[in-house]
């Protein structure tokens, strides 16, 4: 059979398809080979046992056990054409500190030389309030906790610098999107007085009094996915201060949420699966619990709260990323360098009275030892706000504050001068980073959404940019606490009492910020500045470490104590004990104290271990030197399954021995 002629105007639209595909396949090219992109991920879980936890800054805090382990997430970009490259992390901790950075980066050049230096590496946290403290060389970081943990630390240091490690090997030409959602009800405005005070003009950009942007990074190589960062303001405290169990809260769900029950990664196993931060941005004010008492909103159960709102986190986050994107296309930069927030000279056009005005060295104000009593309760009697009744009691306990520094920081009550004993940083990072049109703000702090709002103009105005591809970073690279606009110091809500440079800190940073995008922006390099100094008390310590370990009499490390039952319906929660050694004889990083094994075709597989929701490993001191642990697990589909504990003894030369203890095995139907 003949074929009929095609009509001109037929032949005329196949070409200019084929014109346009080749066009559009071009281009994506272009768009590929202009990044390398790379991703990592890696174990940051300190001691589960007999470690103050950070956060909440209450003593008695300390770890006994793991709900899930925290994990650092790392994205390596570098713009080909000049080499240019950042590496970015996002820790599942509850702050960056100077000290962590700086490991972080001596670790990092003595692997890849000049590479990753001050200005080009970004460190984050999520903010969770359930890690591992001591990671600091500030006294008043350390305080709760007795004093620094190297164990900790080095546990923090090391991880990081593996999930960058990870990223920069598996570098491909790739491309990066940016997308967008908004989420509703996983945040309030916990400082809601403080917050009315600031300007309307400021106010109506956030109608609700929260920051209800989802600002979403996806990242693939060639056409695969390989991961995202998502930045919601929200605090990750939707697990309380009674909490002592390891939990990366509401951030690290929603992480693991997408990683592992969408994506299927299986943390243990040696493949590189897809990535996916959350790290937080202006959440100074911002609360998840909903009804504004630690633990409450939207249920009165916070391992509940801390699933919901990790969920909605996710789910707002895989929104923006499957929804309308913008290809993120430009140059690779950023500028960095440290600031003496103690004695900022800050220029009228930063400040709302339009008067120069200067900061002060660091001072706690009496409102922080309040606490937030939306998130984490300090010192009961004590309440927030300028006129304290409790004030005059607190004098015999008061460290003398000079007459000067007291009228700088006005209308703060100054409770200790944390600067000038070292307690605090006065000397912090800054840092701007550019991926393409869209820029970080990096702040050493919490910052509120107006401090942020306006602090985000400042930044765009410089550059020129719209003020949505600008984004406030918080958490990053060091820790100095909060971040008030001048009118919410003003009240000295919690935030403000503990905005420790006094009034005039948000301007001070609008204007440092400014120097670095103007910098940024004429492509002129920026002295790095005056490294810190290390506190004479960094690493003071008084918490004491593992002697030895000794069963109980007539039983052996492993031992099942109490047992599963032969059998158990779907649902419902096995729980196991085992005479163990401390956790800290071994922290069994990027591995695991339990197994959940399923057998299969006459074989024992892994189907969960400790970083599983469904899991919990439970360590108790049941007398001097013995101990043991307890394992549950929310048993999830039907057959034959036990339980391994794995574990490790110190004897009294010092020589640790790993065991390993088995439970019966039941069924699940």
């Amino acid at each position: 059979m003949r074929r009929r002629p095609r009509p001109l105007v037929a032949v005329l639209a196949v070409a200019l398809v084929a014109i346009s595909l080749s066009v559009n396949r071009t281009s994506a090219q272009a768009v590929d080979s202009q990044y390398l992109v790379g991703r990592g991920i890696s174990d940051v879980t300190g001691p589960a046992a007999e470690n103050g936890m950070m956060g909440y800054s209450k003593f008695g805090q300390n770890t006994t056990g793991l709900h899930q382990r925290l994990r650092a997430r790392a994205f390596v970009t570098v713009e080909q054409a000049t080499g240019q490259r950042v590496a970015y992390v996002n820790a599942d901790l509850g702050m960056i500190f100077q000290a962590q950075r700086d490991a972080v980066l001596a670790k990092l050049q003595a692997k890849y030389g000049s590479l990753y230096s001050e200005r080009n590496l970004l460190l984050s946290a999520t903010h969770t309030h359930s890690g591992p403290g001591g990671q600091s060389h500030h006294l008043a970081y350390n305080l709760s906790i007795l004093g620094f943990q190297k164990q900790a630390f080095d546990a923090t240091v090391d991880g990081i610098v593996e999930a960058i490690t990870e990223a920069h090997q598996n570098l491909a030409p790739g491309t990066i999107s940016l997308g967008r959602s908004t989420l509703t009800n996983a945040s309030v405005n916990r400082s809601r007085v403080a917050f009315d005070q600031n300007p309307a003009a400021d106010r109506a950009a956030f109608p609700q009094a929260i920051d209800p942007a989802v600002t979403v990074l996806r990242f693939q190589q060639g056409g695969n996915d390989v991961g995202a960062i998502s930045w919601f303001a929200t605090h990750a405290t939707s697990i309380t201060n009674e909490n002592t169990l390891i939990s990366p809260d509401n951030k690290g769900y929603a992480a693991y949420r997408w990683e592992h029950d969408h994506k299927g990664v299986r943390y243990l196993d040696e493949s590189q699966g897809f990535v996916a931060a959350f790290p937080n941005t202006n959440a100074g004010d911002m609360s998840p619990n909903l009804n504004l008492k630690p633990g409450s909103g939207p249920t009165e159960n916070p391992l509940l709260n801390e699933q919901i709102l990790g969920d909605r986190q996710q789910q707002a986050a895989e929104q923006a990323y499957n929804g309308p994107r913008a290809t993120i296309t430009g140059s690779i930069d950023a500028r960095m360098r440290f600031v003496d927030m103690s004695a900022v000279q800050v220029d009228p056009k930063y400040t709302p009275d339009g008067e120069p005005h200067r900061t002060c060295p660091g001072v706690v104000g009496v409102s922080t030892l309040a606490g937030s009593v939306e998130d984490g309760p300090g010192i009961a009697v004590i309440p927030e706000g300028v006129t304290n009744p409790f004030f005059e009691l607190l004098k015999p306990f008061k460290v003398d504050v000079p007459p000067w520094l007291i009228s700088c920081q006005s209308p703060k009550l100054a409770a200790v001068p944390t600067g000038q004993l070292q307690a605090t940083p006065d000397i912090v990072p800054i840092q701007l980073v550019k991926l393409g049109q869209f820029y970080l703000v990096a702040v050493p702090g919490e910052v509120t959404i107006v401090a942020g709002l306006r602090l985000r103009r400042t930044v765009a105005a410089e550059l020129g940019v719209p003020l949505e591809n600008v984004l406030i970073q918080g958490y990053a690279n060091a820790y100095s606490q909060y971040v008030t606009t001048p009118e919410e110091y003003q009240l000295q809500q919690y935030e403000g009492g503990s905005t420790l440079f006094g009034k005039y800190t948000l301007p001070a940073y609008q204007q440092e910020f400014a120097g670095l995008a103007k910098a940024l922006k004429a492509g002129t390099p920026v002295a790095v500045g005056t490294h810190p100094p290390k506190p004479a008390t960094a690493e003071l310590n008084l918490q004491t470490g593992v002697v030895f370990d000794s069963p109980p009499p007539f039983k052996s490390f492993g031992q099942v104590l109490t047992d599963a039952a032969p059998q158990y319906q779907r649902g419902a929660t096995v729980s196991v004990a085992f005479v163990t050694g401390h956790p800290k004889n071994n922290l069994h990083r990027n591995g695991t104290f339990l197994e959940v094994q399923r057998q299969v075709g006459g074989q024992w597989q892994r189907v969960a271990d400790d970083g599983d929701w469904d899991t919990t490993y439970r360590w108790e001191r049941t007398g001097i030197a013995d101990s043991k642990a307890t394992i549950t697990w929310k048993a999830t589909q039907a057959g034959t399954y036990r339980i391994i504990h794995r574990g490790d003894s110190k004897a009294l030369n010092g020589t640790i021995t790993p065991f390993t203890g088995t439970s019966r095995t039941f069924t699940v139907t």
